[in-house]
């Protein structure tokens, strides 16, 4: 008996032209970053409390008094890290994490210097935190396709160019950390205590 199934043939092997490489490597680039990105993305709204129309009955069932103390315990109604605890900040710094040391040090870091400094321990400083996780939230708003053509300019003249400037001054949070890549340094320096209000 005779196999009368067909196999197709071996397709021929596909073969880039040289010069084409180069834009190859870049687009699997972007859209590594992208995959990343959409991952971060998901973590994040996985971190997420319900919506609020899921964890709140609706006001037939509940006063408006006691539905007001439920949303209220919910959790913080921002995304901004500075809101964020357990968990949800760890997953959040993690993030930030990914995108200054994947995208913004190798592009925007620059030179260290005495009028430039930076600190590889930037997750320890509370103004450094809150300002790249700005920037980076910013950054995913404004690269978006729906930002436009224009989206990556306004980020980096309205958050970037702000943001570097603080970060990075003599005086900002990175003071008394690195100023020179040969001898690194790291130091939090101590912050005013807040005054109390003395009773009359």
């Amino acid at each position: 008996m005779s196999d009368t199934s067909t196999t197709a043939p071996d397709p021929e092997p596909f073969r880039v032209p040289d010069g084409d490489l180069d834009d190859l490597a870049s687009t699997l680039a972007k859209t590594m970053a992208e995959v990343r990105q959409h991952g971060v993305i998901l973590d994040r709204l996985g971190s997420e409390p319900a919506p609020a129309s899921a964890a709140i009955p609706s006001a037939d069932d509940v006063p408006a008094a006691e539905a007001t103390s439920s949303a209220q315990e919910d959790g913080p109604a921002s995304v901004f890290i500075l809101a964020l605890g357990g968990e949800a900040y760890a997953i959040e710094i993690a993030a930030l994490s990914d995108w200054v040391n994947y995208l913004f040090l190798p592009v925007y870091g620059r030179e260290i210097s005495t009028t430039r400094p930076w600190c590889s321990r930037w997750h320890e400083h509370p103004e450094a935190v809150a300002r790249l996780h700005a920037l980076w939230l910013a950054w995913q708003q404004l690269t978006d396709a729906e930002a436009g053509l224009s989206g990556p300019s306004t980020w980096h003249r309205d958050h970037l160019d702000q943001a570097l400037a603080q970060l990075r001054a003599p005086d900002g949070p990175f003071a008394a950390c690195t100023t020179s890549a040969t001898r690194p340094n790291h130091r939090v320096l101590a912050t005013p205590a807040p005054q109390l209000e003395l009773a009359a």
